[in-house]
């Protein structure tokens, strides 16, 4: 065999090792591991020592908008619920609206959807505002006609804990942080709640910012809009 060949049949092998190699990184960039913490308060901050035990998540920028802003999350999970830490870069806050329920995704907004059971077209999906004001309902999809439905007795172990804070320097808005707890005991009666290790549930993350016109993030790409569920992205629970 000459050495011409020879360094070819070494260059296809190292591509397919390369890709060998890279192919399982590749599938993971649509899935999570979660990591189990102890249960902690939630102030806005994300400073509780708990967050150390995981890292940020990068929540893409879609389509091709003026504004270019950085969102991150970091999520943990618990025996009693779910935790997330969203950091969302921004220079003006468009928050008006002052009540529980209403229709917050007409302005500055972070939002979590779970399909826990992809045997039915069910998932649970949760916003909440700069300002601190939430909406979670349960949602039925079928075949694209979906509307949302919320909680009974939402209250007690049922209520989710949240509280947000607007980081300002030299008085100017630099950026917004969301931190919230989903308690399993409000998901009722959905499939896989709670979760085990090696539980997975399809999901996705996702923020709307109004500074000049409508900004999206997604951590998995939609079709249409965010109720895409097949797009959906994987958490599994360690």
């Amino acid at each position: 065999m000459g050495l011409t060949c020879k360094i070819i049949i070494r260059t296809v092998l190292s591509i397919v090792l390369f890709a060998f190699i890279l192919n399982p990184l590749i599938c993971q960039m649509d899935s999570l591991i979660i990591k189990h913490s102890e249960d902690f308060e939630v102030t806005g901050l994300g400073d509780a020592e708990h967050w150390g035990k995981t890292t940020w998540v990068n929540i893409p920028q879609r389509g091709k908008d003026q504004i270019s802003y950085n969102t991150k999350v970091k999520i943990l999970y618990s025996a009693t619920g779910i935790y997330f830490l969203f950091d969302c870069e921004d220079k003006f806050i468009t928050s008006t609206i002052t009540e529980d329920f209403g229709d917050l995704y007409n302005e500055d907004v972070v939002e979590v959807f779970f399909w826990t059971d992809e045997n039915y077209p069910f998932y649970f999906e949760y916003e909440l505002s700069p300002t601190n004001y939430e909406l979670p309902i349960f949602v039925p999809n079928v075949e694209g006609d979906f509307f949302g439905w919320r909680p009974w007795h939402y209250e007690g172990v049922r209520r989710t804990r949240r509280a947000t804070f607007i980081h300002r320097k030299d008085n100017v808005v630099t950026n917004w942080t969301a931190e919230f707890f989903i308690p399993f005991a409000l998901l009722k009666p959905m499939s896989n709640v709670p979760p085990v290790s090696g539980t997975k549930w399809r999901a996705n993350m996702y923020r709307l910012d109004y500074d000049n016109g409508q900004t999206r993030w997604e951590w998995q790409p939609i079709r249409t809009n965010f109720h895409d569920f097949e797009r959906f992205g994987s958490f599994v629970f360690e």
